[in-house]
C-alpha cells in the first residue's frame, strides 16, 4: 500500500474527538508542532479565509510562514501550504511514512489502543512538513469545534474565532452557547483572542472562558471603522484596502485577520500587501470557459454561509443564474434553501462524491417545499448537472458543499 492510499484509508473511521491519541503521536514525533511559533483560528464560517489572509501577511513581512487547513478541494496536498505552496508529493510522501512508522510502533507497543483518525494523521503530517521545512510561523486552521480538535495541541502566540453559527450539531451541540464553548476551547491561558462578530450569547461565553484563561479579548470591530473597503483600527489607518477575496463578509475576516496581524506585529504595509493578494479557491471563485461560458464556485455548506453567498448574488443585481447543488445529509439544507432558492433562476440537484452526501432526490424534494415555482431538477452525477445548468444559462453557480466543488473542479480541470 503506498503512503497516499494508507493515509485516505483511515477517512472511514471518521471523526473522534479527544487530544490522546494525537499527544501521544507527536511525543513520539520528539513534537514538531513545538519548533515554530503558530496562530491558531477557529470559528464556524471564515477560518479559512482569515487563514489565508494571515499567512499572506505574514509572507509579505518576510516571515517564513506556513498554513494548515481542511478539508482540500481537488489535491490532499492543498493543505500543507509552505512559502504560499503546496508541499511537493516527495516531502508529503516521506512525512507520511515517517508518522506511520510511529504510529506503527506506538501500536505495537499498547501506547496507542486505536489507530488514529485521518484528521489526527494529517494533523501530524503538518505539524512534522513544517518542522522539516523550517518554518518560522505556521497559521492552523481548526477542523472541527476547537476544544477537542486536534490542532487543540498548539501554544499559539495568537489565537482568533472568527464567528458561531450552528453547524456540526452532532458534534457541537445544538445551541449557539454549546458551540461557543466549543469554540472558546482554543483559548489558552495568557494569549490573546481576536473575535470576530458573534451573538451576545456566543460571546458571554467566549468572554467568560477567557476571563477564566486570562486571556484578553479583542473584540475585533471594536474601535474600527470600514466603509466599504476603507478601514481603520485603533492601531493604525489602513486607508483603502481592495481585498482580493470577494464578497461584504470578507470584509468582517479582514478585519479579524488585521487584528490577528496587529496582535503578531506585522507591519502595515505588509498587512495591506497580504489581504490584496490573498488567494483562496473556492470562494466565490469565479472561472471563465470557452463559448462563454462562466461558473460561480462557492463554499458555502451551512445557512450562514449560504446567506453570505445569497448577499453577493443580490448585489450583482444582474439577472439570476442556475444553482448545482449538493449537500451532507447531516446539513441544514431547508435553511441554505430558504435563503438561496430565492436568489437564483434554477436548481439542478446533485450529489458529491462523498459517502455522506445526501441523496439529490431528497434534496429536489425539500427544495419544492420551500420554493414550488422554481424549476428543479435532479442530475446525481456532478459533471451531468453542471451541463444540465449550462444548457439553461451561460453563467451558473455551483454550491453546498466543499466536497461537490472538489468533484466540479476536477471536472472542470480535465
Amino acid at each position: 500500500m503506498s503512503h497516499l492510499s494508507y493515509l485516505f484509508g483511515l477517512e472511514p473511521i471518521g471523526i473522534k474527538f479527544g487530544l490522546e491519541n494525537i499527544r501521544a503521536l507527536l511525543q513520539s514525533l520528539g513534537h514538531p508542532e513545538r519548533a515554530f511559533a503558530t496562530v491558531h483560528i477557529a470559528g464556524t464560517n471564515g477560518k479559512g479565509s482569515v487563514t489565508a489572509m494571515v499567512d499572506a501577511a505574514l509572507r509579505a513581512s518576510g516571515r517564513r510562514s506556513a498554513r494548515y487547513t481542511s478539508p482540500h478541494l481537488v489535491d490532499i496536498r492543498e493543505r500543507f501550504v509552505v512559502d504560499g505552496r503546496a508541499v511537493s508529493p516527495e516531502a508529503l510522501d516521506a512525512a507520511i511514512a515517517e508518522v506511520r512508522a510511529h504510529i506503527d510502533a506506538l501500536r505495537a507497543g499498547g501506547v496507542l489502543a486505536v489507530q488514529p483518525t485521518f484528521f489526527e494523521v494529517t494533523t501530524a503530517i503538518a505539524f512534522e512538513l513544517f518542522r522539516r521545512a523550517g518554518v518560522d510561523i505556521a497559521v492552523i486552521e481548526v477542523g472541527l469545534g476547537g476544544r477537542l480538535d486536534a490542532t487543540n495541541v498548539v501554544a499559539p502566540a495568537a489565537t482568533a474565532i472568527t464567528s458561531i453559527a450552528i453547524d456540526h450539531q452532532q458534534y457541537l451541540g445544538d445551541t449557539l452557547r454549546d458551540i461557543a464553548a466549543e469554540k472558546a476551547g482554543i483559548i489558552k491561558r495568557g494569549v490573546r483572542v481576536v473575535v470576530g462578530r458573534v451573538d451576545p450569547e456566543a460571546g458571554d461565553v467566549i468572554e467568560r472562558i477567557a476571563r477564566e484563561r486570562g486571556a484578553e479579548v479583542v473584540r475585533a470591530w471594536e474601535g474600527v471603522t470600514a466603509q466599504g473597503v476603507r478601514l481603520r483600527t485603533p492601531a493604525h489607518d489602513y486607508g483603502e484596502i481592495a481585498l482580493s477575496l470577494p464578497g461584504a463578509h470578507q470584509i468582517d475576516n479582514a478585519v479579524v485577520a488585521v487584528r490577528l496581524l496587529e496582535l503578531l506585529q506585522v507591519p502595515a504595509a505588509a498587512i495591506v500587501e497580504g489581504l490584496t493578494h490573498t488567494a483562496w479557491p473556492g470562494r466565490l471563485e469565479r472561472r471563465r470557459l470557452s463559448g462563454g461560458r462562466e461558473v460561480l464556485l462557492d463554499a458555502a455548506h451551512n445557512p450562514a454561509g449560504a446567506a453570505a453567498l445569497a448577499s453577493y448574488l443580490k448585489a450583482l443585481q444582474t439577472d439570476r443564474m442556475p444553482l448545482v447543488f449538493g449537500a451532507m445529509r447531516d446539513k441544514d439544507v431547508d435553511g441554505m434553501f430558504r435563503v438561496l432558492l430565492p436568489t437564483v433562476s434554477a436548481l439542478v440537484a446533485t450529489r458529491a462524491s462523498n459517502a455522506r452526501a445526501a441523496d439529490p432526490g431528497v434534496l429536489a424534494e425539500r427544495a419544492r417545499t420551500i420554493a414550488a415555482e422554481l424549476p428543479i431538477m435532479v442530475e446525481p452525477v456532478p459533471g451531468d448537472a453542471v451541463a444540465a445548468a449550462w444548457r439553461l444559462s451561460p453563467r451558473i453557480i455551483v454550491a453546498g458543499s466543499i466536497f461537490l466543488l472538489g468533484d466540479v473542479m476536477r471536472e472542470l480541470d480535465r
